[in-house]
């Protein structure tokens, strides 16, 4: 074996010898309507090699060959995940809120032949493969499935050995798609290299995380599809031997009941549900009696002059046994976090580590766990990136191993973004500090150009609309005016979605009057090119992608601007 093939096949030491060193501590669980179902390291490891063995053996399929996974995030997720990898195939996640059409899109793009699907969405699985010939075989990844047409991975032959293809590091891991809704598919290609890149570059930050390198409870939230969650919460916490819990349900009642039976301790987020977790702590105090919302808020107001995680958990006891009482703190990346909440959660005595990233990079490129004092910085890059400043228009370039090797099938459109030097364009308007510390800014996309050249980044503008006690949430962006002297001008628009519980005790017009007011005060703290000329008022919830980011393109259907 050449040494190519040696550094591809470090990607299976889950399998290899994690299997063996934790042979009998669970590696994956989930609490679902039947119960709690947990794989140990040892079954994790036996379930993908008898899948596997199936894939090779019995389907024949090739080195190279799409397999493409359709469920919900579930431990079996991760046995097919290994099994195809040992089998030689080229893994395709795909995001299960898409429509029929987007999915289609996607495959007739990458062309898998085998697909991976959970019993709730074998409906889909089956018009899929009517749609695409070039789909062979359906295999069922949950459990007394007792469905005649297609088996199950419970159901496979009880064989566990095969000749396992090991492949060059240049070799493409995965392929994660970014968009699959108009036009054609981004496809990342992720290959061996840039996997075994983020694997050994994530041992800095989980360690500094982590530093007596104790084993803990990670909940996982976000769905395996999304890069971030496959590289961290699933590939790089196995690998350190940790156990990962998934859960059916996100709502908050269900994600404090495993927290509290399974002892978590970590998670991996997204902004979006620590805004909703502080929300609810929020109305839990709001309702609490009077002496107790007042010695919340003096302890609160202390808690910021108190270095001391410990002391400050002991502060919040009750907070913390809600959760469990062994939460400690998390990784958040796939959006911007925003200062207000990160602040709450570190002086209640949870420690937030931001995180930043892009598929383009297998995701993660730095989180911040030395800067403790600067929340905005996503911290420096991880070991093997170089990273840089463009002069002429403020955009953060990237170059290391981790970069992709490109978009499938899309050879034009990889070389827009990564250059001849090898520097991956991001997209991101940034800083770096004298540290080294990156500190993320805005979009070039999302970027407004007013008439005089100004240059508006709806992220700032957002982030200080969002404090207001009246906003659910807003989406700033740049619309085209179409009158008046200012005809075929960008202008700022702020779409802003009110709090339900206003429209209980006011009419529409009295909740439109006290959100454009709001926006007026909070926006006087803005340049005045910066603040909204515009603003929309939506009942309607934004429309966001499965991580909860916003679409902006769609925001801007659903008011009708150009």
């Amino acid at each position: 074996m050449n040494q190519g093939e040696l550094r591809s096949s470090r990607i299976l030491s889950h399998l290899e010898g994690k299997t063996a060193m934790y042979e009998d501590r669970v590696a994956l669980g989930i609490k679902g309507q039947f119960g709690l179902r947990e794989f140990t390291y040892k079954g994790l490891g036996l379930m993908s090699r008898k899948i596997a063995r199936y894939l090779i053996e019995d389907l024949d399929i090739k080195k190279g060959t799409g397999v493409a996974i359709l469920s919900e995030s579930k431990p079996e997720y991760g046995a097919c995940v290994f099994a195809s990898v040992l089998a030689g195939g080229v893994t395709v996640p795909l995001d299960i809120k898409l429509s029929i059409y987007e999915l289609t899109s996607i495959l007739k793009d990458c062309l898998p032949e085998v697909i991976f699907v959970s019993q709730q969405f074998l409906k889909t699985a089956v018009e899929l493969k009517n749609l695409i010939p070039e789909i062979k075989h359906i295999i069922i990844i949950d459990e007394n499935t007792q469905n005649k047409d297609y088996p199950d991975i419970y159901t496979l032959p009880d064989k566990y050995n095969a000749k396992w293809r090991q492949r060059s590091s240049k070799s493409t891991a995965l392929i994660i798609y970014t968009s699959g809704t108009t036009g054609a598919p981004k496809g990342v290609e992720i290959s061996f290299r840039n996997m075994n890149a983020q694997l050994e570059d994530l041992t800095d930050p989980i360690n500094a995380i982590l530093p007596n390198n104790e084993r803990i409870t990670l909940l996982s939230i976000l769905p395996m599809n999304h890069l971030f969650e496959m590289t961290v919460g699933f590939s790089t916490f196995l690998n350190f031997g940790h156990t990962v819990y998934y859960t059916t349900s996100l709502k908050p009642k269900d994600i404090t009941g495993i927290m509290k039976e399974k002892h978590v301790q970590f998670m991996i987020v997204v902004p979006a549900f620590l805004k909703l977790l502080k929300a609810g702590i929020e109305k839990e105090i709001k309702s609490a009696p009077k002496s107790t919302q007042v010695a919340f808020k003096m302890m609160y107001n202390a808690a910021k002059y108190i270095p001391s995680y410990r002391i400050r958990k002991m502060m919040f006891k009750k907070i913390h046994d809600n959760m469990g009482g062994q939460f400690f703190g998390c990784i958040s990346g796939g959006a911007p976090l925003d200062l207000d909440v990160a602040d709450f959660f570190e002086r209640i005595g949870i420690m937030v580590y931001q995180g930043y990233g892009l598929s383009e990079t297998s995701p993660v490129v730095s989180v911040n766990t030395d800067k403790r004092n600067e929340m905005a910085s996503v911290g420096r890059p991880l070991r093997h990136f170089e990273a840089k400043i463009n002069e002429e228009n403020g955009e953060l370039l990237l170059r290391g191993p981790s970069v992709m090797k490109g978009y499938h099938n899309q050879p034009e459109l990889t070389a827009e973004v990564i250059d001849k030097d090898g520097w991956l364009h991001t997209g991101d308007i940034a800083k770096i500090d004298k540290d080294g510390h990156i500190f993320i800014t805005g979009r070039i996309k999302n970027m407004i150009v007013l008439q005089g050249g100004k240059k508006v980044f709806p992220e700032e503008v957002e982030a200080l609309l969002e404090k207001s006690e009246y906003v659910s949430e807003v989406c700033v962006l740049g619309t085209y005016r179409s009158f008046g002297s200012k005809d075929g001008t960008e202008e700022v628009t702020a779409v802003v979605v009110p709090k339900n519980t206003l429209y209980e005790t006011k009419s529409d017009e009295e909740v439109e009057n006290l959100i454009k007011a709001d926006v007026k005060n909070l926006s006087e703290r803005l340049a005045h090119y910066k603040r909204p000329t515009n603003v929309i008022i939506s009942k309607q919830e934004l429309p966001k992608t499965t991580t909860r980011k916003v679409k902006r393109n769609d925001v801007k259907e659903l008011i009708g601007a150009k």
